[in-house]
């Protein structure tokens, strides 16, 4: 991974929901609870950005395939 590049959305996620936590807990000062939601909306549009870039990347797969249908995702636990 480049230096540079920005954190995966699993990554920014987990830091989100960290934050979300901390906020909630209501120990924060209001200047920490700011910081915090600073932070948050910035995780919370990198999040936006990587899976618009996702769905970005699919859409190409799928032009370059005219054939293809995109199925619906079965998996998880209940996958058989």
């Amino acid at each position: 991974m480049a230096k540079n590049a920005p954190p995966a959305l699993e990554t920014s996620l987990d830091n989100l929901e960290v934050l979300v936590e901390k906020m909630e807990s209501g120990e924060l000062t209001l200047e920490d609870s700011l910081k915090a939601f600073e932070e948050g909306v910035r995780l919370s549009r990198e999040c936006q950005q990587a899976l618009q870039q996702a769905e970005q990347k699919v859409r190409i797969l799928l032009e370059q395939n005219t054939e293809a249908d995109p199925e619906p995702f079965i998996g998880g636990d209940n996958e058989q």
